[in-house]
């Protein structure tokens, strides 16, 4: 049986991650996430392919809420990654160097939340190990 080591949640304002994507395109989109997640979220039509994009975006702040890094260390933003489980619940993977520190800590699975309303979208995650 695993334990709870960490808990991190995050919100995000969803005109925000629209107005990145609108001013950045897919410069911002590359650089946020990974080629699975952005074929998931563009795969929706406005506006649920922004939604998308915000709770993937939500919830990798929230796991590195949880590693207690931050966007530090050299963790890119593609080294945490959403996917789907066979029964479309929202999942985690981490690579890199989030996955070096993870380790570090003792962390050895995480679960994902995600929910949104027009204006918000929201994540929590918990680590444990």
């Amino acid at each position: 049986m695993s334990r709870v080591i960490a808990h991190g949640v995050d919100l995000v304002e969803i005109a925000r991650i629209e107005k990145s994507i609108a001013d950045h395109g897919e410069r911002f989109i590359e650089r946020c996430f990974t080629k699975a997640e952005a074929d998931y979220a563009s795969s929706a039509r406005a506006p649920r392919d922004i939604e998308r994009f915000a709770a993937r975006f939500a919830a990798k702040e929230a796991v590195l809420k949880a590693l207690g890094t931050g966007w530090a260390d050299g963790i890119a933003w593609t080294d945490v990654e959403v996917r789907k489980t066979p029964s479309g619940q929202p999942a985690i993977e981490i690579s890199g160097k989030a996955k070096s520190i993870a380790e570090g800590l003792g962390i050895s699975e995480f679960h994902l939340s995600l929910s949104h309303t027009d204006l918000h979208a929201i994540a929590s995650v918990i680590a444990c190990g």
